[in-house]
């Protein structure tokens, strides 16, 4: 079995992470221009809470303080998440 952690580790650093900074700074930039609706304050709040938690997963693994187990579960969740992203993108 390939090493589940390092995939875990690339697929947060190089996909997650940006993308929800990417979407995170629309967000701010609407929150600037107060063009943000109460719903996308609620959904910035979220996706910060997000990013601190995939900094979370980050340093459990920079640390071994995650099983293979776990970091299967987080990076199959991911990937999931991932893939239902993409399908919404391609049908809109």
């Amino acid at each position: 079995m390939p090493n589940i952690k390092n995939e875990l580790k690339q697929v947060i650093v190089k996909t997650m992470i940006p993308e929800t900074e990417d979407y995170l700074e629309e967000l701010h930039e609407g929150y600037e221009t107060k063009t943000i609706s109460d719903e996308d304050k609620e959904t910035m709040r979220d996706m910060e809470s997000f990013l601190v938690e995939l900094q979370n997963i980050l340093q459990l693994v920079d640390e071994d303080k995650i099983t293979d187990e776990e970091a299967q579960d987080v990076h199959e969740k991911i990937t999931a998440m991932l893939h239902e992203s993409d399908e919404s993108n391609h049908s809109s």
